[in-house]
């Protein structure tokens, strides 16, 4: 939602819903909505934490509230930087490809598992 515009965001989101269910031929578009989240939810993430005059990457768990947020934060911005169609085409072809584990938000993700995986050596850096 931009500027509190509450009725534009909730048409876009209805919208995408109903391309969902066009698309997919499934009854229940909430389903591959519940399915793009779980599939974009990250487990780890890295925080910086400077010790002794350097920064390190520390992974760490995230907490499932964070989790979601990032999740929904990930579909939103993937579908934002899609070009050439309307808000609510770009928002269910990202969850239908993010209920496939495939797109943008998908591929976020596992950038964020592989700089967390890749900075496990940091791991005992906790707070």
């Amino acid at each position: 939602m931009w500027s509190g515009k509450k009725e534009t965001a909730r048409r876009i989101v209805y919208g995408a819903l109903e391309v969902i269910k066009e698309k997919t031929g499934n009854p229940n578009p909430l389903e591959v909505f519940d399915a793009a989240l779980r599939n974009t939810s990250p487990l780890t993430e890295v925080r910086s934490k400077r010790i002794g005059g350097a920064n390190y990457q520390v992974p760490r768990e995230v907490r499932p509230d964070r989790r979601l947020a990032l999740a929904m934060r990930w579909i939103r911005l993937a579908a934002r930087g899609k070009k050439g169609s309307p808000m609510h085409l770009k928002l269910a072809e990202e969850l239908i490809a993010a209920s496939k584990n495939e797109g943008i938000a998908v591929k976020k993700k596992e950038d964020t598992h592989k700089m967390a995986e890749s900075n496990k050596a940091f791991a005992h850096f906790t707070w």
